[in-house]
């Protein structure tokens, strides 16, 4: 993954509007005050290569204004954003990290402006600031993932216990788990449930590590791993459309961990209504949709294929995890003991 790319993007089509009412119709008010700024700059946690057919769309609704997206793997791209706000000296307009932790402590700062965008209220609040100041844009279970090719329907793990089968030595892979929140969550629910002992004997079956959960899907992909338990499930559908030999399984034994990735709108904002406008929209019922993903919306469905969050075994505490700095900062030493630092392969 890119972890310094940056994309520009302009339309300059003329702006035209199909009929709009209600949440819509109140987006859309933002949109000529937006236009005079004629600017946009967003932080992401991921290469900005992956925001290029969202922010098309963006600029197909709302021409004239200039998206700048700055990618980075969040623990990357939240330093920067720390910097700016030292010295006062803010270019990012709005932020969309999976590091939630950040936006309580930035917003505990009085660095995050509150916004009740349009259909707020149909948000869930777990999963957002009660007074607008962030929200989270989609929802992330981490499931069991297998290549249908190399794993018999006969072996396919129903807990992680199985997944400590002689049979499966060298063929699984996670995420680093003191690299990403999300994975160190995972390894946390696991160790809590089955003890340190299951983390030393998962260890002993020689698992692969990679930074990202795009490289974990990636690998059974290619078939140079076989399973995981460290999928972000919305990732599968794109292989899984063109063919992949790929199968999701959402244990009945264990939790499955849910985090999402957060947006909120930076107080310092050099482009606040093109960020109001960029965050009304996206999180409007019709994009949300379009992400094909699960979402803190209450009107949005499932992704094809699956059922409600609220009907799989979860572990959703994910906020209140990750903003406990010193179990963090204890267990990111204890897994890198186990893991060693990262390596880019």
């Amino acid at each position: 993954m890119n972890r310094r790319a940056a994309l520009g993007l302009t339309l300059s089509a003329p702006f035209a509007l199909a009929a709009t009412s209600g949440a819509d119709a109140q987006a859309d008010d933002l949109y000529p005050a937006a236009r005079a700024e004629g600017a946009l700059t967003m932080y992401t946690g991921g290469a900005a290569s992956n925001s290029t057919a969202l922010i098309k769309d963006f600029n197909t609704r709302y021409p004239g204004i200039d998206v700048t997206v700055v990618g980075a793997y969040s623990n990357v791209n939240d330093v920067k954003i720390d910097q700016q706000l030292r010295d006062r000296n803010v270019s990012a307009d709005i932020v969309s990290f999976q590091t939630v932790q950040d936006f309580v402590r930035w917003n505990a700062a009085g660095d995050i402006l509150p916004y009740k965008f349009p259909g707020f209220e149909l948000f869930d609040p777990h999963y957002g600031d009660p007074n607008g100041a962030f929200m989270a844009t989609n929802l992330n279970p981490l499931t069991y993932l297998y290549n249908t090719q190399l794993v018999a329907a006969a072996d396919v793990p129903k807990s992680a216990l199985d997944f400590l089968s002689p049979k499966f030595a060298g063929r699984t892979i996670t995420c680093y788990p003191h690299d990403d929140d999300a994975t160190l969550y995972l390894f946390h629910t696991l160790q809590q449930k089955y003890g340190w002992d299951f983390v030393d004997r998962y260890m002993a079956n020689k698992p692969a590590f990679v930074e990202g959960h795009a490289g974990v899907v990636q690998a059974i992909t290619a078939g140079t791993k076989a399973l995981s338990f460290d999928c972000s499930t919305h990732m599968v559908a794109e292989p899984q459309s063109k063919g992949a030999p790929l199968a999701v399984v959402f244990s009945q034994a264990d939790l499955t961990p849910v985090f999402y990735n957060t947006t909120g709108i930076l107080r310092a904002a050099r482009h606040p209504n093109a960020a109001k406008l960029f965050t009304a929209w996206y999180l409007s019922k019709e994009q949300q949709i379009k992400t094909a993903n699960w979402s803190a919306r209450r009107d949005v469905p499932p992704p094809p294929g699956y059922q409600p969050l609220s009907s799989y075994h979860l572990a959703d505490e994910y906020r209140a995890f990750v903003v406990n700095t010193e179990l963090i900062a204890s267990l990111r030493t204890k897994y890198l003991a186990y893991t060693g630092p990262v390596v880019n392969h």
